[in-house]
């Protein structure tokens, strides 16, 4: 039977970062769950080239886990769109090891429901590499293993993109810097970890992936507004930690085939303290836990991957500052996040592909937002 690759867009910062929900931070697209359809591990010497889409539109406001309903009938609520884009090169050096690439691309807004005036901001996030490998061979492993990746990323997306509004206040035309949650970059270098497990059970493949960003900077050096610095500690965006977890199984549809069948749960998210450094600086943390099915069709080297995450629980958690200031902001989450995959396997030599064991089925608003 077919082996599936859960969708894989490597949780990789910046805009490429994780991104978790809305007004916390929504860049990332998923992770990998067991070998490709039918495909088998990467042999040594393969390519991997990924395009994934991920889109969101958040507007309901958290405060710990208690939605702040009335937010929307005063229609104060902001809403944040964000559409992402993760371009991936995957290089397999040998059998165990190999390299990933990731570039973002964000195309993302937000606006508050009362507001006259809507923010923008687009343009490539922060770039990633990271290096993977299996924990045993997978010559001799092909119904179960683990992989592990470490790399880095690079603040090559802009922290500081600003628009030029008017608020028809009386006050004319001015500039102001976006929200964090819709700025391509994070502003700070990072060190990404990535695991990707899966195990093959009768007629199923269960899967475990994730990712995780360290930033062992404290906070960026972009001012948030000319009102911020009133108050010092949020006065500058954090550059914050970021991750994303995934668990399922995939079951393959035997009526049609390359078709697969997925569904699992995504928890993705800011925490309150970094794994490195201090946690200051202003920040939205939280998670959201969603229910995630899916399907993945694989046909001659092409991989498509469709998946919709509906939001089960979310929680907007008190940040360093909340906590030293006696405060606790909100933070606007979505209710669905749409994901959408392709990816094709370039074999230089197809005779030198391993396959695949084919016994068994085989991937934020008040003063806060």
């Amino acid at each position: 039977m077919a082996k599936i690759l859960f969708a894989f867009a490597l949780l990789l910062p910046a805009a490429a970062s994780l991104y978790g929900q809305g007004c916390i931070i929504a860049r990332s697209n998923g992770e990998a769950g067991g070998p490709e359809s039918q495909g088998g591990y990467l042999s040594d010497g393969e390519w991997d080239f990924g395009i994934s889409y991920r889109h969101q539109f958040s507007f309901r406001h958290f405060v710990g886990p208690t939605e702040q309903v009335y937010r929307m009938q005063q229609g104060t609520e902001v809403m944040n769109k964000i559409n992402l884009m993760n371009y991936t090169v995957a290089y397999q050096a040998t059998p165990r090891f190999g390299i990933t690439a990731d570039i973002p691309v964000l195309l993302a807004s937000r606006r508050s429901n009362n507001s006259a005036y809507t923010t923008t901001s687009q343009g490539i996030g922060d770039t990633s590499f990271v290096a993977t490998g299996w924990l045993w061979d997978p010559r001799e492993n092909t119904r179960g293993n683990i992989q592990f990746g470490i790399g880095a990323s690079f603040p090559t997306g802009k922290d500081n993109v600003s628009n030029v509004v008017d608020a028809f206040d009386g006050k004319g035309p001015r500039t102001i810097v976006d929200d964090y949650s819709i700025q391509p970059g994070t502003g700070g270098y990072g060190i990404v970890f990535t695991w990707n497990s899966y195990k093959n059970i009768p007629g199923n493949q269960l899967y475990f992936s994730g990712s995780y960003l360290a930033t062992p900077q404290n906070h960026s050096n972009v001012l948030r507004s000319a009102t911020a610095s009133a108050q010092p500690l949020t006065a500058y965006n954090s550059i914050s930690d970021e991750y994303l977890m995934e668990a399922g199984v995939a079951h393959p549809v035997h009526k049609v085939h390359g078709l697969t069948a997925l569904f699992g749960l995504r928890d993705e998210g800011v925490p309150a303290r970094d794994l490195f450094g201090d946690s200051l600086g202003f920040r939205r943390p939280g998670f959201a836990i969603s229910l995630e099915p899916g399907v993945e069709y694989y046909h001659n080297g092409n991989i498509f991957t469709i998946q919709i995450a509906r939001a089960i629980y979310r929680d907007r958690t008190r940040s360093v500052p909340d906590v030293m200031l006696g405060t606790h902001g909100d933070a606007a989450f979505a209710d669905w996040v749409w994901l959408a995959s392709w990816q094709f396997r370039y074999k230089p030599d197809r005779h030198t592909h391993m396959p695949a064991d084919r016994s068994s089925a085989t991937k934020q608003t008040s003063s806060h937002s």
